[in-house]
């Protein structure tokens, strides 16, 4: 996934979403599931590709950070919802 916005740029190759699947699966297994949930991707996307967030200087002095920028994201996906059984 490559994107630019306002003030920012991000570069997520192959290695970076397979790191984020991993991490997630081991959040999910410490948490007693054999399955990842939003949550998981949610809790862990921040450590694992902030870094590859760049910001533009005047971004910076707006006061805008890598988190910020990937928790926003986050918020403003929706969460798939699942299928009913029967």
């Amino acid at each position: 996934m490559l994107g630019v916005a306002s003030g920012l740029s991000w570069r997520l190759l192959p290695r970076a979403t397979l790191s984020l699947l991993r991490v997630s699966r081991s959040r999910a297994a410490a948490h007693g599931r054999a399955y990842v949930v939003p949550d998981d991707v949610k809790a862990l996307a921040a450590p694992v590709v902030a870094h590859r967030i760049l910001l533009t200087p005047e971004s910076q002095m707006r006061g805008t950070d890598a988190v910020g920028v990937i928790t926003d994201i986050l918020r403003s996906v929706p969460v798939p919802a699942g299928r009913a059984a029967g």
